[in-house]
């Protein structure tokens, strides 16, 4: 893949409006992207309305940028604006090669070293060894193990086998906003053989820790294209979700998008990584009050260097692929259910739910 970059703007707006008064809310925000790897951060900003009460910043366990907030007086509405100035270098891999047998990369490791390193931590980081297991969203099964062992087969290498995981989930699989919704388990979506990005790094996460092999979910953005002659709508891009898989000490984490079935390229610009979405919500908090809540969002990301921010060559993001990002308006029909709606008593939210 070639060495260029792209450089974003990018905008995430999150208003809330309620029926009822909110006496109380606290909340968390993972909306700013962390410098590292192949993302520069040149600017980070937070602003919310009402001014909050109080503010911490702090780190989590993942090493995702929290920002937690706390609004003790009364409120009809939240609107939360986070902005950033980005730049995503391109992953500098290998050329892949197709033969009758499947795509190769040159140096490609073999996928059974990765789980054979993966369970001496003498070969492995334990930042690494720790995605293997189980979590809230995720649990290996046989049935999983099955699916995954069709791309891995005896001998190929971990890049190539992971490639053709994420190509034939986005050939098997339906994106359909209206199947899942944001706490449909992994195993039902898989049943179902559809749904949204999140359902889909979900599944081939399943496919890979079910082998031995530690995957992580990522939350970002994805720079969408407008249709041929069209101009560029704003606000209309999409908070999307996708995976990485360790590749051994060479390559560390490669990412794989199964919704786009392609390498991630410049057009995606990763937030946060966890285990699954629990560990990565955009925005997730308690209230007292509020009555029924209202939420309109909007993301905007737009190229600051245009000629640079082209997709990746091989990244496979063609325009063909764009129905299978999600309209603002889908996004709002995919919200959690609030626990309880009543004005007075307390309950959870997150912000767009499901990214897609």
């Amino acid at each position: 893949m070639s060495n260029q970059s792209a450089r974003y703007r990018i905008t995430h707006q999150t208003h809330y409006s309620y029926s009822d008064q909110v006496a109380i809310c606290q909340n968390q925000l993972r909306m700013q992207p962390r410098s590292g790897g192949r993302v520069t951060v040149h600017s980070s900003t937070m602003s919310i309305h009402p001014s909050p009460d109080s503010v911490f910043e702090h780190k989590d366990y993942f090493g995702n940028q929290v920002y937690s907030f706390a609004i003790e007086f009364l409120h009809r509405e939240l609107k939360v604006v986070a902005t950033s100035d980005v730049t995503v270098a391109a992953v500098d891999m290998p050329p892949e090669t197709s033969t009758p047998e499947g795509s190769t990369f040159e140096g490609d490791v073999l996928w059974e070293t990765i789980v054979e390193q993966a369970l001496t931590t003498a070969d492995t980081p334990l930042r690494v060894l720790e995605y293997r297991f189980d979590s809230a969203r995720i649990s290996a099964s046989e049935i999983f193990a099955q699916y995954a062992r069709q791309s891995f087969l005896p001998g190929r290498g971990i890049l190539a086998a992971t490639l053709d995981l994420t190509r034939r989930i986005h050939r098997d699989f339906k994106y359909d906003s209206s199947a899942t919704e944001v706490n449909t388990p992994t195993d039902k979506a898989f049943e179902l053989r559809a749904g949204v990005c999140q359902d889909f790094a979900h599944i081939e996460i399943a496919c890979l820790r079910s082998l031995g092999i530690p995957a992580r979910y990522v939350s970002g953005y994805l720079r969408t294209l407008p249709p041929p002659g069209k101009e560029r709508m704003v606000g209309a891009d999409e908070s999307h979700a996708w995976l990485s898989v360790y590749a051994g000490s060479e390559h560390q984490w490669v990412g794989y998008d199964p919704t786009n079935a392609c390498f991630v390229g410049t057009q995606h610009v990763p937030i946060c990584v966890g285990r699954d979405y629990n560990d990565v919500s955009p925005m997730r908090g308690v209230v007292l009050g509020g009555g029924k809540p209202s939420l309109r969002v909007s993301v905007d990301v737009e190229p600051i260097d245009e000629p640079s921010a082209g997709v990746v060559p091989g990244a496979g993001l063609q325009q063909q692929n764009q129905p299978q990002q999600q309209s603002q308006q889908q996004q709002k029909s995919r919200q959690p259910p609030l626990q309880d709606p009543s004005s007075q008593r307390m309950f959870f939210f997150g912000d767009e739910g499901p990214v897609v």
